[in-house]
C-alpha cells in the first residue's frame, strides 16, 4: 500500500499495516473513525439535513419526522461538540438558535450524499432486503 500523506501532513491511519494480517481493520484505522458520522440512527440524517442549508430546530423536526425532540437535541449537542455543527443563537424576541454546517462538517457530508444518491438508485434492494429481515423475524427459530 501507498503510503500517502493526509492534509495534516501525517501518514494515514491505515487498516492493515505492514506485516500484519492481510486484512484487519485496525481500531485507530480511518475505515472504523468514520463510523463517527454513521453511528446511531439520526447523526448521518441531521448532517445530511443540514448539508441542505441552516436550520432551526422545528425545521429540522419537519425535515426527520420521527425524531424525538430529545433525540435531536442529544444529536445536535454531540455533531456541534464533534465540531460539525455551528450553533448560533441570535438575540431576538422570542429567542432563535439556528444550526449549520462548519467547514469540517461539509468534509463529512461528502461521503453521506454518495451514500443517500445510492439508497436512491437502489430502493429496490433496499425493499427487498426489508422483506427478507422480516421474514426472518416472522419465522420460527
Amino acid at each position: 500500500m501507498k503510503n500517502r500523506m493526509n492534509r495534516a501532513g501525517r501518514a494515514p491511519r491505515v487498516a492493515a499495516p505492514p506485516g500484519d494480517t492481510p486484512f484487519v481493520l485496525r481500531e485507530d484505522c480511518a475505515q472504523r473513525r468514520i463510523h463517527y458520522v454513521l453511528n446511531g440512527k439520526w447523526t448521518s440524517m441531521v448532517l445530511y439535513a443540514l448539508s441542505h442549508g441552516a436550520m432551526r430546530t422545528g425545521q429540522l423536526e419537519r425535515a426527520l419526522p420521527g425524531i424525538s425532540k430529545k433525540m435531536l437535541t442529544l444529536t445536535l449537542r454531540e455533531v456541534e461538540a464533534g465540531g460539525l455543527v455551528h450553533r448560533e443563537v441570535f438575540q431576538v424576541v422570542p429567542p432563535r438558535v439556528e444550526y449549520a454546517l462548519t467547514p469540517l462538517g461539509e468534509v463529512f457530508v461528502e461521503p453521506l450524499r454518495a451514500l443517500y444518491g445510492w439508497a436512491l438508485d437502489h430502493g429496490d434492494a433496499l425493499d427487498q432486503l426489508e422483506d427478507n429481515l422480516r421474514r426472518d423475524r416472522a419465522s420460527p427459530a
